[in-house]
């Protein structure tokens, strides 16, 4: 007798399991059914159709040969009937039967299974700010925010917008309002930099940079406390840490909640977020029924800890998993090293592994290296600055994480999936010393980034390199704490002695530091300063081979402050 499958939610992890399992078993009974009436679209997509990049709505679900992905499609292309508008809300695990309401007609019956696929994702959260359920306030979860937000943009009646949350979403969503709308948008965090789950503070103050560079007026470390309007007129302004901004769209992007309530009441166990815990088949508690992603908890890799990864691309190689599954293979899943990118306005940024913080909170003692250098050969036209930061434990050299951000993105992500099979792997620094990736002058430089970032990292490990990151370079010039030592060329230095003064910023060329380096004061913290790090990490071999103690080398040089803080930079420099 053919098995029947029944899976709950047709967005990204249904369809794969649906159309999986079809072909790997030409007779069983799959049903999927879905609350909504809109299915199987990418909902990764959503920032991009509201900003413009993606024309109509129909492109989010619709095949590349241009097939509307709807019930019709799936009963006739991939054999998978499909029930939209109903809900499930509970589960008779001994009868092993789903119970649904419709939610066209408010009825409810029970459908009989043999395996369950739960993939029923997450719902917004709406933190408790008075004011949050005035008209004008929109998450962006589904197809039908994303069409209200656009109409409502493109009708002319939004000319200030404030978005909620600096994660993957609200950033995304900054950039969609004002690049093609011009809509004066304000980026709201209560961490202290934007992306926090993501990246850390170095790679973070770029990214703020390119926002502000864009029109959008970020805010860090700062509380929305009301939402203002009423509920005629809709939303009419925000109040930030005390400050109101006015506006006529707040965008809530403060994360999601897993749909797992009808699940928990049956019994199956959910996480500390209420999120389905599941084995490495992907089977929950009950081992009828299989879960996959939003709504599940996944093994971060690299600290071990158990955590929901919101990722479209996880949620496919999931339902595949699941598919196989039920179909009576043995496949597993992992876990994750939680790989992530995402564009912003003119840059890349990619990361995976864990943060500096994340790293920290982990019970490792991390060390970073934060280089800067050409994506491409230095000679070769339209090679790019990027910026890549590894991370390690001082003890083991484990890789930990790793980040990166430039403007030619496909070069950013491209690195960072070169060290993600080394996270996958618990592999140490060495590896990435060596690691062997594809050259030629259009694609990379024959030491490529990825290679030195991991050569900085090995030399810091050893205490060869003794870096300052450009926060605490910022925060101690400020403070007369530190005195440069410029190993540029005059041309380059002159703008900043100007600047600066002579006794704080002093230039000595890098090929004359070996015959002058008596001219410097040992009695002085010293910061060496050049266009990336490079020639300064040389240089302070040669200052502690001559008896200098109190020096560090400035990570990422001249490149690093150009991209965070270009006010550093004097008139010429």
């Amino acid at each position: 007798m053919a098995k029947k499958i029944i899976i709950v939610g047709a967005v990204a992890l249904g369809p794969k399991v649906a159309s999986r399992l079809r072909r790997l078993d030409p007779d069983c009974e799959i049903i999927m059914i879905d609350r909504d009436s809109l299915i199987s679209y990418g909902g990764c997509g959503i920032p991009y159709y509201i900003g413009g990049d993606i024309g109509e709505i129909e492109e989010l679900y619709s095949t590349t040969a241009h097939h509307v992905r709807d019930p019709e499609f799936f009963r006739t292309v991939k054999g998978v009937e499909v029930i939209t508008r109903v809900e499930a809300i509970g589960i008779d695990r001994r009868k092993k039967q789903l119970k649904v309401r419709h939610l066209d007609d408010g009825t409810e019956s029970e459908m009989a299974y043999d395996k369950l696929v739960i993939g029923t994702g997450g719902t917004p959260f709406t933190p408790p700010i008075p004011g949050a359920d005035l008209p004008g306030v929109y998450p962006v979860s589904n197809l039908h925010h994303a069409q209200a937000i656009k109409e409502l943009i493109s009708k002319g009646a939004v000319g200030n917008a404030v978005v909620i949350g600096a994660g993957a979403i609200g950033v995304e969503m900054a950039e969609a309002l004002t690049d093609l709308w011009g809509v004066q948008t304000t980026l709201v965090e209560m961490a202290p930099h934007v992306l926090p789950v993501a990246i850390g503070p170095n790679i973070a103050l770029i990214v703020e940079k390119e926002l502000e560079k864009s029109g959008v007026d970020v805010k860090i470390g700062a509380q929305v406390t009301k939402i203002i309007g009423d509920a005629e007129s809709g939303v009419t302004g925000v109040e930030v840490s005390g400050e109101v901004i006015e506006c006529d769209l707040v965008i809530m992007a403060v994360g999601v909640r897993p749909n797992t309530g009808f699940a928990a009441e049956a019994g199956l166990a959910v996480g500390r977020g209420g999120s389905l815990i599941v084995d490495k088949n992907l089977r929950t508690t009950d081992p009828d029924i299989y879960a996959g992603g939003d709504c599940i908890e996944i093994r971060n890799l690299v600290s071990g800890e158990q955590l929901p990864m919101a990722l479209g691309s996880l949620a496919n190689r999931q339902g595949r998993i699941i598919a196989t599954n039920i179909f009576g293979k043995n496949a597993q899943f992992d876990g994750t090293v939680g790989t992530f990118c995402i564009k912003v306005f003119g840059m890349g940024v990619a990361t995976a592994g864990l943060t500096i913080h994340q790293a920290k909170a982990a019970g490792f003692d991390p060390v970073h290296s934060l280089v800067a250098q050409f994506d491409r050969a230095h000679f070769y036209p339209n090679s790019k600055f990027l910026f890549v930061q590894l991370i390690a434990d001082r003890a083991t050299r484990r890789v930990l994480g790793v980040e990166a951000v430039g403007e030619q993105i496909d070069s950013v992500k491209a690195r960072v999936d070169a060290v993600v099979p080394l996270l996958h792997k618990g592999m140490n620094v060495d590896e990435v010393c060596t690691l062997e990736v594809g050259y030629a002058p259009p694609f990379s430089s024959a030491m490529d980034v990825i290679n030195n970032a991991g050569n900085t990292l090995d030399n810091i490990l050893d205490g060869r390199n003794i870096p300052m990151d450009w926060p605490e370079f910022s925060d101690l010039f400020e403070k007369g704490q530190i005195t440069v030592v410029d190993l540029r060329e005059a041309v380059e230095a002159q703008p900043f002695i100007d600047q600066y003064g002579a006794e704080r910023w002093i230039h000595i060329p890098q090929p004359e530091l070996r015959e002058r380096c008596n001219e410097l004061p040992k009695d002085k913290d010293l910061c060496l300063f050049c266009g990336t790090g490079a020639r300064s990490f040389e240089c302070q071999i040669i200052l502690n081979q001559n008896g200098f103690t109190r020096v560090k080398n400035l990570q990422g040089g001249y490149a690093i402050i150009r991209v965070t803080d270009p006010d550093f930079i004097p008139q010429g420099g």
